[in-house]
């Protein structure tokens, strides 16, 4: 399963944000790649994420494979339009 979505926050993909991501992820037993252009993090890699270099108004494509892949997109697309909770 795969969805685009577009980072809303006003900081992007950054160390707070990726870390929940990475949290979320780890809780799906379902491989979870998220793609920028021609750069790919693994989910469950906070490092991966930052390196996405993903900034407000960026678009990403999120695939999960796997069992849970159904509530992991759901889940991370979720996380996403929430702005990774952040008061802005």
């Amino acid at each position: 399963m795969e969805a685009t979505f577009v980072i809303q926050n006003k900081l992007g993909l950054h160390a707070r944000a990726a870390s929940q991501l990475a949290q979320l992820a780890m809780n799906f037993d379902a491989k979870i790649t998220l793609y920028q252009g021609e750069k790919s993090a693994e989910a469950d890699s906070v490092l991966a994420l930052l390196l996405l270099e993903s900034g407000q108004g960026k678009e990403v494509k999120v695939v999960c494979e796997g069992s849970d892949e159904e509530g992991a997109l759901a889940a991370i697309g979720k996380l996403i339009a929430e702005k990774f909770h952040e008061q802005e």
